[in-house]
């Protein structure tokens, strides 16, 4: 391995400390939080050395005792899902997965049958490769990932985003200026949270391609091959063999690799150069047998054909017995010079052996693809099969077979419903790979197209199929975040005066899509919601009814109109909870709408009830595209009840498949629901939720929708538990635009609580005052106990800067009740935690420490470390024993601040000003991460946990005052 020492010392730390990791589990040792997976991507040009490298890293990890796996993708094969993976895998012992549960749900990567959810996959193959980590550590290594199909990718991409626990890594080769944009970006993702290393491989030096070389060839002979490699390995070796068989030109005019490589085919007889075409056709297929079969040799002549070109080094032996060329690039040009009609035989005979086999249809796919040359009904009908059994697992490779299919149907009437329908489904794939723009506009092509006049035979199947895409158009729309679009075509297809089915169908689709846009509430789609109610009474459809209820009680709880909402959400449960899962496949989006009402309607455990009964169908029925707003719905009611961790898992999956999607405004929404998560489950300071919310407004950009305005909204609460209230306040008046309007009037009291924090911690208590009246009276319309909680918090702020204790005290316990009615358990114990310290302040005995203790066990058992953070704050003096709580005295304050340096206590003074970061780096002439950097220091040797209680801190501390201690504490 000439020059490359410093990259396989690289390898060499990674591989020991994976093997050193799985010893100590095995040992029963905890596996450590830095042992996670870290991927390798290792870049360079063809021929550089990339497989080479690779190839030694394997050998190492073998010695260490690890298992690996070693997989490659194929230039030929892109559309073949999963293959690289699948590659990898085949080299396991057929009886380690024996006993492993997750062998079902990553069936495709195994080339077994089974329908499974694409992003289950994922998460199964990270619990996977865990499982293959035991008990020496694992290397996973993927070859040429710049030729890879995007299923691979995408499982790539969670692998990088979600590092697996367990002793493994992962390592990558690729071509720089051939890898997709997808990936290059998703490893730098990586790079950037330190889950990717990149090496990056150069030319070799002069003297080691003269090692490589040997003592035989004179320097000058040498350099001169040097110079017209420039260094490249394998296009060095390629010279210096020809050099020695004496078939190159003179050096004054060196030939490119491609005519070497040529020059070695043209010694080749027919039937050599037959199997070599063969085997680069063939790709991942080449085993001896099927290249004995499509060559039509065999026996000793193909054995005697076979052994030649290994002598050669153009044929080697691979693992599972597969034929290969010696590399990518020798396939390439062997590939491409072999004839269009003989390449088109070879995939025709191959498809047919694979059928002979028993091979899946999506198995077959790839070589009926390449031997389609014009209109064959059985071979599209194979092209149609495999597109089906992909759809949910790879959605990418299903859309294309599908355009392949659509591209060799004949433009004919026979043909036209068939042609409609494939267009359909293509649309519904690229919908679910990221595709949404080229899915509208597929989807809108087919809208404009006419179908059968009317008393034709196929005239209600054409009706029907075009309410089809118009909703699926408006749903795509929607994603791209065109709501106003969306609303427009429903309301355009509900004028044609449709069957009451799909006047049922299209008021689904216009009440879902109004409350996502600025422009439509949901009152100005009221009257077709009740239109699409009563047909569906009429025409006695129950299910149909069951999701018009759920979606127009989601409208209603959305504006506010909570009595509404309430009889409506009740109706709707009545229903739905009658029917049986079969009859609510087609009810999933309206599930989701139900959950996400009564989640609003604070009626938590019918929320959770519903949701997980809504993603059960939606996953088991492939309705991907539903199920980002039923994990985000329960991640919302878990953040309210309290058990963060939950919330937290469920919107990461969430994620997942926003990414996945390819809609900027649903990852808009995702993130703000993660960031909200992370604020409630991380202490004062972790920067995680702030950057999480940093990139839910930036996908939101200039977006003035509902998940905009929610993303500003979460943004908002990150920004001021950061310590940062200007940006805190100018984030929620971004959120709601002038009078708030934006901002969802069944939430705007709980987000109104920011806006007086930031008020109040900022000098103005006048505008503090004004929006914690607006909240009262918002709570009391509502009339929703969580909501009347935030307001009596946000009001208890107005008594407590004035130092009335007694007053905040009161009503934060108040809050605390409000809270605990409707079992939103994480307000009731942050309330508590606020008001415990009053308590003691106005003299009341134990009754602080008791509410203290609960508000402590509530954040402990919730796993939220904002409120455990909060709880340690305001701790009683004992810990909680029933004393008075603690209340530095002097010397107290003049030792936490003693513990500062200079800069930082010349910091801590000009943040109590209500400076933001920017602003004292402006001031200092440093840069902001250097400010954030020094005020983490001074909270953690201060004993603080916000920008506000640093204040109060740095106030007493000039004024003597023992006033603001509880202050402190609870902000």
């Amino acid at each position: 391995m000439l020059g490359r020492s410093v990259e396989l010392a690289r390898f060499d730390a990674l591989l020991d400390r994976a093997a050193v990791d799985a010893r100590g589990t095995a040992r029963g040792e905890e596996f450590p939080d830095s042992g996670r997976s870290r991927l390798v991507d290792i870049t360079g040009e063809a021929g550089i050395g990339k497989s080479r490298l690779l190839g030694e890293v394997c050998a190492r990890a073998r010695r260490r005792g690890m298992t690996v796996l070693r997989g490659r993708a194929t230039e030929y094969e892109r559309q073949v899902p999963f293959q690289v993976f699948t590659d990898a895998l085949a080299h396991l012992d057929p009886h380690t997965l024996d006993g492993l549960q997750e062998t079902d749900a990553v069936a495709p990567l195994l080339r077994r049958s089974g329908a499974v959810d694409r992003f289950g996959l994922h998460r199964s193959t990270a619990v996977l490769l865990t499982r293959l980590a035991a008990p020496s550590g694992l290397l996973l290594a993927l070859d040429d990932l710049h030729w890879a199909d995007s299923a691979s990718l995408e499982l790539l991409d969670h692998l990088v985003r979600h590092p697996v626990h367990a002793p493994v890594v992962l390592a990558v080769t690729r071509r720089d200026r051939q890898s997709p944009e997808s990936l290059a970006a998703r490893l730098t993702r990586g790079l950037d949270t330190g889950t990717v290393v990149r090496l990056g491989l150069r030319p070799l030096s002069a003297r080691d391609c003269a090692e490589l070389a040997g003592p035989g060839l004179p320097p000058a002979e040498t350099a001169a091959l040097y110079a017209t490699s420039e260094g490249n390995p394998f296009y060095f070796l390629t010279l210096l063999q020809a050099h020695r068989e004496g078939t190159s030109p003179e050096p004054s005019a060196p030939p490119g690799l491609g005519a070497l490589l040529l020059d070695e085919l043209t010694v080749l007889n027919s039937s050599q150069r037959g199997i070599a075409e063969a085997v680069a056709v063939l790709g991942e297929h080449a085993t001896p047998a099927m290249v004995s079969r499509v060559t039509g040799r065999s026996g000793t002549a193909f054995t005697a054909d076979v052994h030649a070109l290994t002598r050669r080094d153009l044929l080697r032996s691979a693992p599972q017995g597969l034929l290969t060329l010696r590399h990518p690039v020798v396939r390439t040009l062997v590939h491409e010079s072999t004839p269009f009609l003989r390449r088109v035989e070879i995939h025709r005979l191959a498809a047919q052996e694979l059928f002979r086999a028993g091979a899946s249809a999506a198995e077959r796919a790839h070589h009926v693809e390449k031997s389609l040359t014009a209109w064959d009904p059985a071979a599209v009908a194979v092209l149609d099969e495999a597109a089906a059994r992909t759809a949910r697992t790879a959605p990418a490779s299903s859309a294309h077979w599908l355009d392949v299919a659509l591209r060799h149907l004949p433009h004919a009437p026979e043909h036209d419903s068939r042609r409609r329908e494939l267009i359909l489904r293509r649309a519904r794939a690229l919908a679910a790979c990221g595709g949404l723009r080229e899915s509208r506009d597929l989807l809108q092509e087919l809208i404009a197209t006419p179908g059968q006049p009317p008393g034709g035979p196929t005239a209600g199947e054409d009706r029907s199929l075009r309410v089809r895409a118009v909703v699926l158009c408006a749903l795509v729309e929607r994603h791209l975040g065109h709501c106003t679009e969306a609303v427009a075509l429903l309301r355009r297809e509900l004028a044609r005066g449709p069957a009451p089915a799909d006047v049922v169908r299209l008021g689904l689709e216009l009440g879902s899509a109004a409350p996502q846009d600025s422009d439509t509430s949901y009152a100005r789609v009221r009257t077709e919601v009740e239109a699409a109610l009563a047909a569906a009474r009429s025409t006695g459809d129950e299910v149909g009814e069951a999701g018009v209820l759920a979606v127009a009680a989601l409208g209603e709880a959305y504006e506010g109109n909570m009595s509404a909402a309430h009889g409506l959400a009740r109706q709707a449960t009545t229903l739905v909870d009658s029917l049986p899962d079969n009859d609510l496949t087609a009810l999933c989006e309206p599930l989701a709408r139900l959950s996400w009402a009564e989640a609003f309607l604070e009626h938590y455990p019918d929320a959770e009830r519903h949701a997980e009964r809504g993603l059960d169908i939606a996953r088991r029925s492939g309705q991907l595209y539903v199920v980002p707003h039923l994990l985000l719905c329960l991640s919302h009611v878990r953040v309210q009840t309290c058990r963060i961790s939950s919330a937290l898992e469920l919107a990461d999956q969430a994620e997942d498949i926003a990414r996945g999607i390819g809609s900027d405004q649903l990852l808009a929404f995702v993130l703000a629901s993660k960031a909200a998560a992370l604020v409630a489950g991380c202490p004062p300071g972790d920067p995680r939720a702030l950057a999480v919310a940093e990139e839910a407004v930036a996908a939101a950009g200039t977006g003035v929708d509902w998940w905009a305005s929610t993303a500003w909204c979460i943004f908002g609460w990150a920004a001021l538990m950061a310590g940062d209230p200007v940006r805190a306040r100018d984030a929620m008046l971004r959120a709601g635009g002038p009078e708030l309007q934006r901002i969802q009037p069944s939430m705007r009291p709980l987000y109104l609580e920011i806006l007086v924090t930031s008020a109040l911690v900022t000098g103005r208590p006048e505008e503090a005052r004004g929006w914690a009246e607006r909240a009262r009276k918002e709570a009391e319309q509502l009339g929703l106990p969580m909501q009347r909680a935030s307001a009596l918090r946000s009001t208890a702020h107005l008594p407590l800067a004035q130092g009335d204790m007694a007053a905040a005290a009161d009503l934060f316990a108040e809050a605390a009740a409000e809270s605990a009615r409707c079992g939103a358990v994480f307000w009731e114990a942050h309330s508590l935690l606020l008001g415990a310290p009053l308590e003691a302040a106005a003299g009341r005995g134990p009754g602080g420490t008791h509410a203290w203790l609960r508000g402590r066990r509530l954040a402990e058992a919730g796993g939220s470390g904002m409120l455990v953070s909060l709880a340690d704050a305001t701790r009683p003096r004992g810990g909680g024993s029933g004393a008075p709580y603690d209340s530095p005295d002097r010397a107290e304050l003049a030792e936490r601040l003693a513990n500062l340096t200079a800069r930082e206590r010349e910091i801590a003074e000009l943040v109590a000003q209500g400076l933001t970061s920017q602003a004292v780096a402006d001031r200092l002439y440093v840069s902001r991460r250097t400010v954030e950097t020094h005020v983490s220091r001074i909270f953690r040797k201060t004993g603080v946990s916000s920008r506000t209680a640093l204040a109060t801190l740095m106030a007493r501390r000039r004024t003597g005052s023992r006033f603001g201690d509880a202050r402190m504490e609870q902000d």
